[in-house]
């Protein structure tokens, strides 16, 4: 048999192997996070767990929801303020910045990106929990410390902003010049070519681009930690105190071990947030091939 027919196969079987390993992976996850949560389960409905808001483990109260809400709002709110600015600064960049301008500020966001969680939430901590405090809640008529989910969604922003708008920029790259100078051609100006064109052609990758920043918003700790108060409420404004799954997890992990059931309360929280980003990059797929479809 020819060599390079040998390579090809092996090649081909290596890739698959590491996808099954990636699957394999993936399934002892959930089947470990299952396992460990089934204590819990047993003791209590799913419905009670996922609907109570009283989180008293030792009272062998273990209400979810509070968490979910937290998690909710703060994602929330992140995604309304990197999604508009990370779609505007992308097509700024793709279409009128010069080249020497374009060159100078990707390097600086992808920096942005390598930056740790905690240094964030110490930005956060200094600057983000005050200005709330000082400036912006008085303007609405609000009492707040800071700490809050909104100041959670403003951190949670900043640091989702450059895997969306590097993703961004590359998927408006994409669109061919021919297609712009034709629609320039038949009266459009620019914005209206970046919006009636660019922007409707390139909708499924922007929004692959916000599934993939929504995905990480779900999973960041530290930073949401540091700044959201911690408070295990069902937030109702933006400047009630939050507490967000990934924060319940980090901040109990290991500690009162000895109360009835609370490893398995932290467990089953793993579990909660393992199926929330799955099920909605899951779901997220489904609109992507409906988009691509009719594209």
């Amino acid at each position: 048999m020819n060599w390079r027919l040998i390579k090809d196969k092996l090649i081909q079987r290596s890739f698959a192997a590491m996808l099954a390993l990636s699957l394999v992976v993936i399934i002892l996850i959930l089947t470990g996070l299952s396992f460990k949560s089934i204590p819990l389960l047993r003791a209590e409905s799913l419905g009670a767990i996922l609907t109570e808001s009283v989180w008293s483990p030792l009272n062998g109260s273990f209400g979810f929801l509070p968490f979910i809400m937290g998690t909710v709002w703060v994602t929330f709110i992140s995604l309304i303020i990197a999604a508009p600015l990370c779609i505007l600064a992308s097509a700024y960049l793709v279409e009128y910045a010069s080249e020497a301008l374009r060159r100078m500020v990707l390097p600086l966001v992808n920096v942005l990106a390598a930056i740790p969680p905690v240094l964030y939430g110490v930005w956060g901590v200094l600057f983000v929990v005050p200005f709330l405090s000082q400036y912006v809640a008085p303007i609405v008529g609000a009492e707040t410390t800071g700490y809050t989910v909104f100041a959670g969604g403003i951190v949670l922003a900043v640091m989702i902003f450059p895997i969306m708008m590097s993703i961004m920029v590359e998927v408006l790259q994409t669109i061919p010049y021919e297609l712009k100078a034709a629609s320039l051609s038949l009266g459009a100006t620019k914005w209206e070519t970046i919006v009636k064109v660019i922007l409707v052609k390139t909708k499924p990758g922007l929004i692959a681009a916000v599934v993939l920043g929504i995905s990480r918003a779900f999973g960041e700790t530290i930073a949401v930690l540091m700044v959201c108060g911690n408070i295990p409420q069902i937030p109702k404004s933006f400047f009630d105190a939050g507490y967000p799954l990934p924060a319940l997890i980090a901040n109990n992990f290991g500690e009162m071990m000895s109360i009835p059931l609370y490893d398995s309360a932290l467990m089953f929280a793993a579990l909660l947030l393992f199926v929330l980003i799955f099920g909605f990059n899951l779901i997220s797929r489904l609109i992507l091939n409906r988009l691509e479809a009719k594209s």
